[in-house]
């Protein structure tokens, strides 16, 4: 058994050094005073954070990312809980096809996605690429993560209380107000946060919707990557785009913890 458990424990150790250890070398090139990364680095130093902070694509790329990422969680948030009601409350033919239609964006390449939107949006509806389109495209996977968050928790709720809501004379909208929508709120803060995370570091579907003349964080990345004197500055966007895609996670993961153990008791 306990040579079981240290095969195990490596084997995690493993695992995470293969995942995280490049993220790590990211952050610390961040700060490598040389611009040509030598290895390990002999000084540290935070220009290059300084001059990221100062650069106009830089920025304008963040602010593109926020704004899409924004409108999407808003969009996935009224969506995939309206589409989480109608399949967990109701009975109806062809539920289950419909639910899978629902999950199946976010298994799908990233690339088959982008390339149908493309075509979608230019051929079909003769609509030009930009911002919006961009928007329509991430909200296509984030719906996903909010429906599975809610379903989740109309599944533990189960339908005792929102029944006594109305047997003591309470309409839909009260109900809904005072019973469901308290139960949910953690369930759907985790869901937007988790949409949010989706697409701010989205870049195969983006690539394909967003158009000529703008850029989102991950796009400007790939953009500069190959080019010298960007260099040091892609570290540090790269560091910047790790942290704003974990704390997301990293929150809704706590609160469907949270909320999970406050069903428990």
């Amino acid at each position: 058994m306990r040579t079981s458990r240290w095969v195990l424990y490596g084997a995690l150790a493993a695992g995470l050094a293969v995942i995280y250890f490049p993220l790590l070398l990211v952050l610390l090139n961040s700060f490598n005073a040389d611009a040509t990364f030598g290895w390990p680095p002999s000084t540290l130093t935070a220009q290059w954070w300084v001059r990221a902070a100062g650069n106009a694509g830089v920025l304008a790329a963040l602010w593109t990312s926020v704004r899409a990422g924004l409108a999407a969680t808003a969009i996935a948030l009224v969506l995939g809980t309206m589409a989480a009601f109608a399949l967990r409350r109701y009975r109806f033919f062809g539920r289950d096809a419909v639910s899978l239609l629902l999950v199946l964006p976010i298994a799908l390449p990233g690339i088959v996605t982008g390339i149908a939107l493309n075509n979608a949006f230019r051929t079909v509806l003769g609509v030009g690429l930009g911002l919006f389109t961009a928007i329509v495209a991430h909200a296509t996977f984030c719906i996903v993560v909010v429906f599975n968050n809610v379903v989740a928790r109309l599944r533990r709720m189960g339908g005792n209380l929102d029944e006594a809501s109305a047997d003591l004379g309470a309409d839909g909208f009260t109900t809904f107000r005072l019973v469901t929508f308290p139960l949910l709120r953690s369930a759907l803060l985790a869901g937007g946060l988790l949409a949010f995370a989706l697409s701010f570091d989205e870049i195969i579907v983006t690539t394909f919707t967003l158009g000529t003349g703008l850029e989102t964080l991950p796009i400007w990345i790939l953009n500069n990557l190959f080019r010298p004197n960007q260099a040091p500055i892609v570290n540090v966007v790269a560091a910047v785009l790790v942290v704003v895609s974990t704390v997301p996670v990293y929150l809704a993961q706590r609160l469907s913890g949270d909320s999970a153990g406050g069903g428990r008791l």
